[in-house]
């Protein structure tokens, strides 16, 4: 039984039954995927918002303030409680769930509206002098709210995850024959 070794590492599934000689099975590479997972990050959008509300930017690996923002930056307490209310979507676990339309509505909006008391309630330990302010907070908010449950909108992430599968293949040089008489013999179980 002449044989060339494989290039690859390859998974034959079902003992070799028939038709199954010589083929790899694509399977979904564990690692692959908890690579994957561990690179969606959607905590890290709230820290993102959290210093946007405090008018700061990424520049050069640090966080400096931008000055063209001054008027519409929030107070550190108000940037807070409000970046803390996207913590119960800014999840792994929400990432990879699987929300319908009427699902992610509800929670966007039950979202807006507790941004919304909050603004009212706080405005002045917020730090908001204006009505534009109040919106442009509220839009930050909603705006990411939409975005983080539009990646479980039909378990998008949950499918990629599946997608995300390698092919291993065997390739082999043995005599049709050879591979007819192991396919008979396993079959009968020999």
């Amino acid at each position: 039984m002449a044989s060339e070794p494989a290039q690859d590492e390859y998974v034959i599934v079902g003992g070799g039954g028939m038709g199954s000689y010589g083929q790899g099975v694509p399977q979904a590479s564990p690692q692959l995927r908890a690579d994957f997972i561990d690179k969606i990050k959607p905590e890290e959008v709230v820290e993102v918002v959290r210093m946007r509300l405090l008018g700061k930017e990424y520049l050069n690996n640090v966080w400096v303030e931008v000055a063209a923002l001054k008027d519409r930056k929030l107070t550190e307490f108000g940037a807070w409680e409000i970046s803390n209310l996207l913590l119960g979507i800014g999840n792994i676990t929400t990432s990879i769930s699987k929300y319908n339309d009427r699902e992610i509505k509800e929670r966007v909006y039950r979202i807006a509206k507790a941004t919304q008391i909050l603004l009212l309630s706080n405005w002045k330990g917020y730090g908001i002098t204006n009505v534009s302010q109040f919106y442009y907070v509220h839009n930050i908010v909603f705006s990411i709210a939409l975005s983080v449950l539009k990646q479980a909108d039909a378990a998008s992430i949950q499918e990629l995850l599946k997608g995300t599968i390698t092919e291993h293949r065997q390739y082999t040089n043995m005599p049709e024959k050879e591979r007819l008489g192991q396919r008979v013999r396993r079959a009968l179980g020999l």
